[in-house]
């Protein structure tokens, strides 16, 4: 009885076996054999190196636009990246240590090389994807020709070689991503410096055809700068706010002072045919307290930027410290004098000086009475109602500055100096 239910009991073990893990033996075999079947099929591929490069050309000039182009252009040095490529990713699969860096530094000086020539990302990864199916395809190819009993076993190295293609495909980015990178800062820094040159007028003429490519400016356009200072937040948001809708423009940032290089539309068109914005007594204006802009005069040309830059800065000079805004087409006489301050100060002595030595309360009201006279054209009823005076009042002041200054207000000759040398007083002192 008891041999009975020991025959049944080992009848039914031997019906239902358990599944037991492959060993550490027989993987290690199976690895082993899966190597030495893709190292096989991969020293064919070396030997026929260059028909599956020309197989690989074909295929970016069918499926990829951008290597199309690049084909057109140079069709050998196309041909010789493919190969250098392929060349160390199948060496990579016979001999993955050894092979390694350079593997890398190929695939790196590829996607640094194509950044550099503007070849699309896109283009480039897809290059190397097909790249890789193509060497994985010619694998199995090559495989099943001369052994076709092994082609199951490259199932066990097919991971490694999608890794590769992975983590090349993603040091080609990477190189891609780097070199854009240091280009457009390079772009940025050159375009930097040939604003600076426009600006200070030190440009040579060989190089405005380049400093238009980078400041996306034509050549022989009219120009006129703006020049804004003031703390940088609200100095940037009023250098913004402060050209008409649609301007083209390149600003130049300074520690101090900011430079808008405006290219003046007030003729209509900009030399591309389209409609340009308005020129610069169009430019709104941007009462932001500190926030002081000067917009200066518009000259022909990126070659004459400098002059308009001149010309920014002497609006800048003549504009109120509590900040506003100042064209210099507006203000000529107030430019005259900030141009030579010298000449300026002197102008403010010789007609105003005996005004000036008066007591400060005297000669302050005397000096407001004058401008405000100024001011109204002429007029002491306008005037008085400014002044919150009698209008006889007014013209008892004015006749005492005549009489101070030895100039007569009727006398447009007299009248032209007393009203320069109040303007000097005025921006030379600000």
């Amino acid at each position: 009885m008891q041999h009975a239910v020991r025959s049944r009991a080992a009848i039914r073990t031997g019906l239902t076996p358990v599944p037991r893990p492959r060993t550490p033996s027989v993987a290690s075999l199976m690895d082993a054999d899966a190597l030495r079947v893709l190292h096989r099929a991969a020293r064919a591929l070396l030997d026929d190196l260059p028909d599956l490069t020309d197989r690989l050309v074909a295929l970016l000039r069918e499926q990829e636009p951008a290597y199309r182009t690049a084909l057109t252009k140079d069709p050998t040095a196309t041909w010789q990246e493919a190969h250098r490529s392929l060349r160390h990713s199948v060496t990579s699969l016979l001999d993955p240590r050894g092979a390694r860096d350079a593997a890398r530094r190929c695939s790196w000086r590829i996607g640094a090389a194509r950044a550099e020539q503007g070849l699309p990302l896109d283009a480039l990864l897809h290059a190397f994807r097909l790249g890789g199916s193509l060497v994985w395809q010619r694998l199995v190819e090559e495989t099943s020709r001369t052994a076709p009993e092994d082609v199951r076993l490259l199932v066990h190295v097919a991971a490694d070689v999608w890794n590769f293609v992975d983590e090349h495909c993603t040091l080609v980015a990477d190189a891609y991503r780097q070199t854009e990178w240091q280009l457009g800062r390079r772009r940025e820094n050159r375009a930097r410096l040939l604003a600076a040159g426009l600006l200070d007028g030190t440009s040579r003429i060989a190089d405005l055809p380049e400093a238009a490519q980078a400041l996306g400016l034509p050549e022989y356009g009219r120009y006129y700068v703006v020049a804004v200072t003031g703390a940088p937040p609200a100095r940037s948001d009023a250098a913004r706010a402060v050209l008409p809708p649609g301007a083209r423009v390149h600003w130049h940032a300074g520690t101090d002072v900011d430079y808008g290089i405006v290219l003046d539309g007030a003729d209509g068109a900009d030399d591309d045919g389209l409609p340009g914005p308005a020129g610069p007594e169009d430019a709104p204006d941007t009462p932001v307290a500190g926030v002081r802009i000067g917009i200066g005069s518009a000259v022909d040309g990126l070659a004459s930027v400098g002059d308009a830059r001149r010309r920014a800065d002497t609006a800048l000079e003549i504009c109120p410290r509590t900040g506003g805004t100042v064209r210099l087409a507006d203000h000529l006489p107030a430019a005259l004098v900030a141009s030579s301050p010298e000449l300026g100060g002197a102008l403010a002595e010789r007609v105003l000086g005996p005004l000036l030595r008066l007591e400060a309360a005297d000669r302050e009201v005397l000096l407001e009475t004058l401008t405000t006279w100024l001011d109204c054209d002429g007029s002491a009823q306008r005037a008085g109602e400014r002044l919150y005076c009698h209008r006889n009042t007014v013209l008892n002041r004015l006749r005492r500055c005549e009489q101070l200054t030895g100039r007569s207000l009727a006398r447009p000759a007299d009248l032209v100096e007393i009203s320069l040398a109040l303007t000097a007083r005025r921006v030379l002192r600000a």
